[in-house]
């Protein structure tokens, strides 16, 4: 290539690739290590070149036959689908031959997924297609004829367009080294499954509706932005009074024999040696009788025109419209990033090997590599609709998994496909052929409908999820569409997180195992403690929820009988001050007559009861229980946290903790956490969580030893509080004064 092709580079463009070989490596030693060892050298190498590690050890006996045949299949469907997503796009057909071939071969270099089989997308293509209808119409391109009539240069705007999508594919190139620079590959944590196939579902739609105008022969331009797709729509049926009947009849043929051939293909997979090449075959047999019968000039039958022969001379895109495009730009770089690693974690799961989420956008030589496509004239290439194609339907034997290998390895071999095949031979060939092509080939992906249901048995928040992708991609657009499916994707993330699972857990006799009292019949509560379970971690957003959820499983009022507490302390309070009145105007009346003063119990006279606030020997007053106050004391003395769900709590969170145990120390129930980590641990110390009040002895590594320490501190009370022998009771009982009895209060109703 270098030598027969490649010769006649500028002297200009020779300083541009220098440039661009300067930025890689300003890329490369961002990633190098400060200190360069054999080892990491080495590391380093095989994750740009990931080829380097599992070609000397590919199994050529047992792959070789079956990658040659898998390559040959995606070479033969490439071929008419390169074709056809150019024109998806707004470029000459000659543009998807080139974007069908050097994806593909550079992909084998640096690709880490099996499946993944790069090269033009029609998603891609359809972003790639508004872009180049919005900036350069063919309205732009009118010429006059014969003094009065006009028509478009297609010539020149074919020219342009393929200039300005160098610029593209290029910017597209730097911005995908950057994401991978950046690790963004985490991105993909985010994209579950429902999103994926609810996104690339409503990417078929605006693929669809794009190709509705080669279907009817009808001349429209393409709308961009947000409601495009209606717009659109609305606008195709304004025209369809003027349907060319051949061009739709032509393209209903074409769409059902492929289906037809193509489920075909998929019923006997397992004895067909390779698939039947239904698109190629189209292309051919509609070219042959388009050229025979003169479809163009008897019926207005659009076709494709001259598809010149051989591999064009690397053009340097012109830089000059980088910040027209930057924008989309960064766009398709992200949606294109984001479904290649999707689709290639999704088959990575299905076949068993390992996808690096950072290797397409990783290694800087992908950034030449986009460079030369778009030297080149090709589309930005990504996997699509065709990744997982013949290969997976034929097994181990053509390499899509198999236990002698080591390392994952790029398939199939790659086949060149160019201009030489077809050449001007395909100048006759319907553009509704490749429009058919286009809508047959989206026959799986409209498949993804069936999710629904699946979704609707299984969990109503995926199915939300897909629901919400589908029509947001469809509302606003493939770019804005993906980044809100993304946002609500982690807003249920957060409203989960939300709405926990709490439980009150119970043990298994005889055992150290602790499970929630609802689920399980064998677990029985501890008699007076409350073990607390979320399923969830505990933050700003569900902390309140938590404390709240605490208080009401507990089985008491806890706000209320506090409240109750206030306000019995306080007229406790008002009583004593108004004693302490009386007793010193008492004593003042006395003084004056000189008569002496009564007892306390002779003054107050039979039957009123006084709580005095006593002073114990310390000299501190000691609090009144709430039995003394008369209030219902809660049936449990300890309540434990079970915090082995929990892997980080924040300000807010530690502040709520740290009012449950205010709130229960005032109920007189002591708390206590089990099973915290480490690293909660220390975020509770950063947050001066801990104090007199609440000190690390309330920890515990586990529920069982949380109960333990329970149980031997109520063990040890009982005992202190009982007496010595039945002499010294009885001792007690005779020299010590019957204490006033509080007022009576109905226990029968729970607080």
């Amino acid at each position: 290539l270098v030598s027969l092709q490649w010769t006649s580079i500028p002297e200009s463009q020779v300083g541009m690739a220098a440039e661009m070989a300067l930025i890689v490596l300003k890329f490369s030693s961002c990633c190098l290590p400060t200190r360069c060892s054999g080892s990491a050298a080495k590391s380093l190498l095989f994750r740009f070149l990931p080829f380097l590690r599992w070609l000397p050890r590919y199994p050529i006996k047992d792959w070789l036959l079956g990658d040659i045949v898998s390559g040959f299949s995606v070479g033969i469907m490439h071929l008419p689908q390169g074709l056809a997503y150019a024109l998806l796009a707004g470029l000459p057909p000659v543009t998807g031959l080139y974007s069908s071939f050097y994806p593909v071969f550079l992909y084998f270099f640096f690709g880490t997924s099996r499946h993944n089989s790069v090269g033009p997308f029609a998603v891609i293509s359809v972003m790639i297609g508004s872009l180049t209808e919005s900036l350069m119409p063919s309205e732009d391109f009118m010429i006059s004829v014969n003094g009065s009539n006009t028509t478009i240069d297609e010539e020149r705007r074919d020219a342009a367009r393929v200039e300005l999508v160098a610029a593209i594919t290029v910017l597209t190139g730097i911005f995908q080294v950057a994401l991978g620079l950046l690790q963004f590959g985490f991105v993909v944590t985010y994209l579950s499954d429902p999103l994926v196939r609810g996104y690339t579902t409503a990417a078929s739609v605006h693929v669809l509706v794009s190709q509705l105008k080669n279907v009817f022969g009808i001349s429209q331009g393409e709308a961009s932005g947000p409601l495009s797709l209606f717009v659109t729509i609305i606008d195709l049926c304004k025209k369809l009074p003027g349907t060319n009947v051949g061009t739709l009849v032509t393209a209903i043929i074409a769409i059902v024999v492929i289906l037809i051939v193509k489920e075909l293909n998929h019923k006997f997979a397992a004895k067909l040696p390779m698939p039947i090449p239904i698109e190629l075959i189209t292309i051919i047999v509609s070219t042959g009788i388009s050229y025979g019968v003169n479809l163009k000039e008897k019926f207005g039958i659009s076709v494709v025109g001259n598809i010149p022969s051989g591999l064009k001379p690397p053009v340097v895109p012109n830089m000059s419209y980088f910040g027209q495009v930057a924008g989309n730009a960064f766009a398709i770089a992200v949606v294109g990033y984001a479904i290649c690693i999707s689709l290639g974690k999704i088959f990575a799961l299905k076949h068993g090997y390992k996808v690096d989420s950072n290797q397409w956008g990783l290694t800087p030589c992908l950034l030449l590599s986009f460079c030369t496509g778009s030297w080149c004239h090709c589309i930005p290439g990504h996997p699509g609709d065709h990744s997982e194609d013949w290969r997976a339907l034929q097994g181990p034997t053509q390499g899509t998994s198999s236990p002698t290998a080591p390392v994952s390895h790029p398939s199939p071999v790659p086949v060149p496909w160019h201009g030489d095949m077809v050449g001007e031979q395909e100048r006759d060939l319907p553009s509704a052929i490749l429009a058919a092509i286009i809508i047959a080939n989206l026959k799986g992906m409209f498949k993804q409908f069936k999710d629904l249901c699946t979704l609707w048995k299984s969990n109503k928040v995926d199915l939300l999820v897909w629901i919400v992708t589908f029509i947001a991609t469809l509302l606003l657009n493939l770019d804005i569409g993906l980044a809100a499916s993304v946002a609500f994707g982690l807003l249920t993330v957060i409203f989960r997180t939300q709405l926990p699972h709490y439980s009150i857990l119970g043990r298994i006799s005889d055992t150290d195992v602790y499970r929630d009292v609802v689920e399980y019949e064998m677990a029985q509560e501890v008699p007076g403690v409350k073990i607390f379970r979320s399923s969830s971690t505990i933050y700003f957003a569900n902390v309140e929820l938590y404390a709240e959820a605490l208080k009401k499983k507990s089985g008491i009022d806890v706000d209320r009988l506090i409240e109750k507490k206030k306000k019995a302390l306080k007229k406790l309070k008002k009583q004593q001050k108004k004693l302490e009145k009386e007793k010193a105007k008492r004593k003042k009346g006395a003084a004056d007559t000189g008569s002496p003063s009564l007892p306390q119990h002779a003054e107050d006279g039979p039957g009123v009861s006084v709580i005095e606030l006593r002073s114990e020997e310390s000299g501190a007053p000691s609090e009144p229980t709430l039995q003394s106050l008369g209030l219902p004391k809660p049936n449990f003395h300890a309540v434990i946290l079970d915090f082995s769900p929990i892997n980080f709590v924040d300000t807010v969170a530690i502040k709520i903790l740290k009012n449950i145990f205010r709130d229960f120390h005032e109920i007189e129930v002591d708390v206590f956490i089990a099973s915290c980590s480490v690293s909660v641990l220390a975020q509770l110390e950063r947050g001066n969580f801990f104090s007199s009040a609440i000190t690390k002895a309330s920890f515990f590594p586990s529920v069982h030893d949380a109960v333990e320490h329970i149980s031997r501190e109520r063990h040890q009370a009982s005992v202190s509080t009982q007496p010595c022998c039945p002499s010294m009771a009885m001792e007690r009982a005779a020299t010590s004064t019957p204490p006033s009895l509080p007022p009576q209060v109905d226990h029968s109703t729970r607080m």
